[in-house]
C-alpha cells in the first residue's frame, strides 16, 4: 500500500511539473515560429545555453517519472500482470525515457 501511496504522488507531483514544463515549450514555441526563426538559428541558440539544458532536464525527468507509473497502472488494470511485471515494465519504461531524453538534450545543447 505505501508502494502505490509513493507512486501516486509521485505521479501527481510530476504531472504539476510536467503542465508547467508544457507551458514554458509550447511558449518558446510560439516566439520561435513568431519570431521567423530557422532550425540553424534556434539551434545556434541553444548550444551551450545551460538554461535551456537544465530546463529540458526537468522535463525529461518528469517524463520518466510520470510515464511509468501510468504504464504501470494499465499494465495491471488490463493486461492483468503481476506487481513484478508492472514493477519490471515502469523500471524499462523509464530508463528508456530517460536515456533517450538525457541524449536528445544533450545533442541539442552541448554538441
Amino acid at each position: 500500500m505505501a508502494r502505490q501511496a509513493r507512486a501516486w504522488y509521485l505521479q501527481r507531483i510530476s504531472a504539476m511539473v510536467l503542465a508547467l514544463c508544457v507551458l514554458v515549450h509550447i511558449a518558446v514555441i510560439i516566439y520561435a515560429v513568431r519570431g521567423g526563426l530557422t532550425g540553424v538559428e534556434i539551434l545556434a541558440r541553444t548550444r551551450g545555453n545551460w538554461g535551456f539544458g537544465l530546463f529540458y532536464v526537468v522535463f525529461v525527468v518528469a517524463c520518466a517519472v510520470h510515464v511509468p507509473v501510468g504504464l504501470a497502472n494499465i499494465a495491471a488494470e488490463w493486461l492483468h500482470w503481476t506487481e513484478s511485471q508492472t514493477r519490471l515494465l515502469s523500471m524499462l519504461a523509464g530508463a528508456i525515457i530517460l536515456f533517450m531524453g538525457l541524449r536528445a538534450v544533450m545533442g541539442v545543447t552541448f554538441s
